[in-house]
This record gives C-alpha cells, sequence and structure tokens, in this order.
C-alpha cells in the first residue's frame, strides 16, 4: 500500500476530483510574489497553477509519475507550463537543493507518510529547502473533520473507488491539532501559525532561523 503505486493506480480518475485549488492556500498565497515557488505532492497540479501565477518559477514534486503526467497535462492545457517543472520525488528526500526556495506548499501530503520519523523528516526537508526568508502552508487530515469521532490521532485506510468498482485502500495518519503541532516543533522549521479549517490542520512555518513578517 505505498503510495506510490496507490497513486499511479488512481491518478486519471483521482485528478478529475481535483480541479480546484482550496481556499485556504488562495488565502495563503494572496499577495505574495516571489522568485522561486516549491509545491510538494502537487498532484495534478492544481496548486501549482496558484504558485506559477506569484513565481518566477514554480516546481512540483510528486512520487506518483502518474499524477505528474496529469499535472504535466494540466500545465500545458492552461498555458502555465513555460513557468513550471514537475519533478519526481519523496517529500522526505525533495530533489531540491538546500536554502532555494522563496515560497511553498506542502499540502494534503503529509498525512500519506509513514512512519512519524518519516512525516518529520519531510518537514525537516522542507526546512532544508526554503531560504531563509521563505515561507510555507503545511497541512495534513484531522480529527476535527466532521468523518471522524475520534480525538487522538490514528493511522487508517481510506479506500478511492474508481469508475468500474474497484476500491483501492490510501494509507492516511489522521492528526489531532495537538499532534500537528507537536510534528511540527519537533522539525527543524519555525512555526508561525497552528490552525484548523475545514477539516484540515493547516501550519504557517518558515526556515531555520527565519523571522515572521512586521
Amino acid at each position: 500500500m505505498d503510495p506510490q503505486s496507490t497513486y499511479d493506480r488512481i491518478a486519471g480518475h483521482f485528478s478529475k476530483t481535483r480541479e480546484y485549488a482550496w481556499p485556504e492556500v488562495e488565502s495563503f498565497l494572496e499577495g505574495r510574489r516571489v522568485g522561486r515557488a516549491l509545491d510538494v505532492g502537487c498532484g495534478n497540479g492544481r496548486h501549482t497553477e496558484l504558485l506559477a501565477d506569484r513565481a518566477e518559477r514554480a516546481v512540483g514534486v510528486d512520487l506518483s509519475r502518474g499524477l505528474l503526467r496529469e499535472a504535466v497535462r494540466r500545465a500545458r492545457d492552461r498555458g502555465f507550463a513555460a513557468r513550471t517543472a514537475f519533478v519526481h520525488g519523496d517529500a522526505a528526500a525533495l530533489p531540491v537543493a538546500g536554502d532555494a526556495v522563496d515560497l511553498a506548499v506542502y499540502v494534503a501530503t503529509l498525512h500519506h507518510l509513514s512512519p512519524r520519523a518519516a512525516r518529520v523528516r519531510s518537514l525537516d526537508e522542507l526546512a532544508r529547502v526554503l531560504r531563509p526568508d521563505g515561507v510555507a502552508l503545511v497541512s495534513a487530515w484531522s480529527t476535527a473533520h466532521d468523518r471522524f469521532d475520534r480525538e487522538e490521532g490514528f493511522d487508517t485506510t481510506v479506500d478511492w473507488t474508481l469508475p468500474g468498482g474497484e476500491t483501492v485502500p490510501r494509507y492516511y495518519h489522521v492528526y489531532d491539532p495537538e499532534e500537528f503541532e507537536s510534528d511540527l516543533a519537533a522539525s527543524d522549521l519555525v512555526v508561525d501559525d497552528v490552525a484548523v479549517s475545514s477539516g484540515n490542520c493547516y501550519g504557517v512555518v518558515r526556515a531555520p532561523g527565519a523571522r515572521p513578517d512586521g
């Protein structure tokens, strides 16, 4: 049940259901203009598209080659391919140079990594690639979501149903908000803010040694 084979299997259908960017990501990016941006776990590129409008260059990284093909197709069809690059890679070992990124989003991907050490390592990787004045938004599923009746974080699988009826299990670690904040704090990132919205935990984070705005 590794994420790469799982999402390669469902990539085409999954992409069709992920047309629009999340409002929380749109709000985070509002008013930002940077040189280089990064979308960790870019999927079909819906958030990379937003980054491409705010950066001279946007890079999307994903473990699924199937989803990367969907992202390349979206970029070509929507006219932002010239400002983007899509790269195969693991969130826990990003194929990105250190101190290279001004702005990043790491959305709906952290919760697919296992065990906890891999999740924290991926957060350390985000800290590594951010420039000293860089900022990022991290999100993960939360126990605050209506579909869960739990107060503490837990591991689970959530089936994806393909059009023919086949179900494909996907691994999730569903965070409780306190645990999410704890994992951010355990990483090399500087945490500016943590919040819960629409059933997800969100963290606004910066590179080590960075100073908050203002």
